[in-house]
């Protein structure tokens, strides 16, 4: 056995749930092992290389660098690590992410809720395969100034997976992921799908010569949501600024993952020849400003580092969830339960949920990802996106004031996402909620400072 050992062992737990810490640090302190923790990734990295510790166990989504991270920062010194067994966590156990965190340099992956007999059997087995943005200029918050005063979103993008143009998404759309949000001075664009090409058409049309400056908040790299921005017609004009905030995922990085979609053989031109300037942020903290903007992000549940952004602006707030699979229905459908804990599988994708429904509490407008129905949803569990019906509890529960439906599955037809309008609805009367539901469509413009009155 690990345990069985004459001298104390190491461990370090890196995971920024304290109770989850906790539960370890009793069991291991009894068993007689030196802990050591840290809530964040960069922390743990730091105490790694202070203590070299015999273990580390870490969790896949935290701030100020994630799992993938801290697997490459540790294999990337050897001559301190080579002893040291790193053993990756997560709640959703993705195929692409457990083999991910091997090609990152984890020796061990293991998915939530753990039990610490759990982390001392996987050791005796062979190991598996092998912020703040950058501060504008005074120039630049003279020509925001210039933006209109009137707070609004704009939908340009609200497919997902795939580009879906045809008759039969006329009304709602084929684009995938991109939306407009002008609020307090700033210019934010929230992915950059297919929908941002058309919009980067209207802000040269519409600004002609002065020049622009914005921000464009990714929420993951999956391809539906990237797609757009080598069209993107402002980054082709020197006199722009376009700053570009994401959080770092299992490849090399933010900037690697768009540029690399513009290398020969893909593209006919390299990022670099992009003449505007475009600034590339690798976020760490979960809370942070754009402007006079407030923004919080919280992780969701869909393979890779993906997040949810809330935006809290004068004319109201924002939560923006484009992609994420509910636990709950996820737990119950993908067979854990039979092979582990019921009641502890239940109980720890039931508290997940929970947390995302008060990341959204009382939200003005959610943009929530609904592609299924529950029929659907059966075919596709795992795949990282959610059931309509739970969305709309969700919603309901957290006293979220009006619902888009949003990621529309590029099967859907504008006659079934209605439909699918038309039993949210249905769901809303049941539940004796309140919230309004619609689904996101292709041009659908709101003026924010109608939201508060419940227009």
């Amino acid at each position: 056995m690990v345990c069985s050992v004459s001298h104390m062992r190491t461990i370090l737990i890196v995971d920024d749930d304290h109770v989850f810490r906790a539960m370890l640090r009793d069991w291991f302190v009894v068993n007689h092992w030196i802990v050591l923790e840290a809530d964040d990734g960069e922390t743990g990295v730091q105490m790694a290389r202070e203590n070299l510790p015999d273990v580390v166990v870490l969790d896949l989504l935290m701030p100020r660098s994630n799992g993938f991270q801290v697997c490459r920062a540790l294999k990337a010194e050897p001559e301190l690590f080579a002893k040291t067994r790193v053993i990756v966590t997560t709640g959703s156990g993705y195929e692409t992410d457990k083999l991910n965190a091997f090609e990152a340099g984890a020796d061990y992956f293991i998915t939530k809720p753990v039990k610490p007999s759990d982390i001392l059997e996987l050791l005796n087995q062979p190991p598996g395969p092998s912020h703040e943005p950058v501060p504008m200029t005074q120039t630049e918050r003279l020509r925001q100034a210039r933006l209109s005063p009137v707070n609004r979103l704009k939908f340009w993008g609200v497919r997902g997976s795939i580009a879906t143009p045809g008759p039969g998404t006329v009304f709602y759309g084929g684009n995938t992921a991109c939306i407009e949000i002008r609020a307090d001075g700033e210019l934010i664009i929230l992915d950059a799908g297919t929908g941002i090409r058309p919009l980067g058409m209207a802000l040269a049309s519409e600004f002609r010569e002065r020049a622009i400056t914005l921000t464009v908040l990714i929420s993951h790299t999956h391809w539906d949501h990237i797609q757009g921005f080598p069209f993107f017609a402002p980054a082709y004009d020197p006199n722009n600024r376009i700053h570009v905030l994401a959080y770092d995922g299992a490849q090399a990085g933010l900037q690697a993952a768009l540029s690399s979609q513009m290398e020969s053989p893909y593209f006919p031109i390299t990022m670099s020849r992009m003449p505007s300037t475009i600034d590339f942020q690798q976020l760490k903290d979960l809370n942070f400003k754009i402007g006079k903007v407030g923004v919080e992000a919280a992780f969701m549940n869909h393979p890779g580092i993906c997040v949810g952004y809330r935006l809290q602006t004068s004319g109201g707030s924002i939560a923006y969830i484009p992609d994420n699979e509910l636990y709950e229905r996820l737990k119950s459908e993908d067979g854990s339960a039979d092979i582990n804990d019921p009641r502890a599988i239940h109980d720890f994708a039931r508290q997940q949920d929970q947390n995302l429904v008060e990341f959204v509490r009382d939200v003005d407008i959610l943009i929530m990802d609904s592609q299924y129905d529950c029929t659907e949803y059966l075919r596709f569990v795992g795949w990282g996106h959610s059931c309509m019906d739970d969305t709309v509890r969700l919603a309901v529960n957290a006293g979220v004031k009006k619902l888009f439906l949003f990621h529309h599955d590029p099967t859907h037809d504008d006659d079934q996402i209605s439909e699918m309008v038309a039993r949210a609805r249905e769901i809303v009367t049941h539940l004796g909620g309140a919230t309004k539901i619609e689904a996101a469509r292709e041009g659908l413009e709101l003026e924010l400072k109608t939201v508060k009155s419940g227009s």
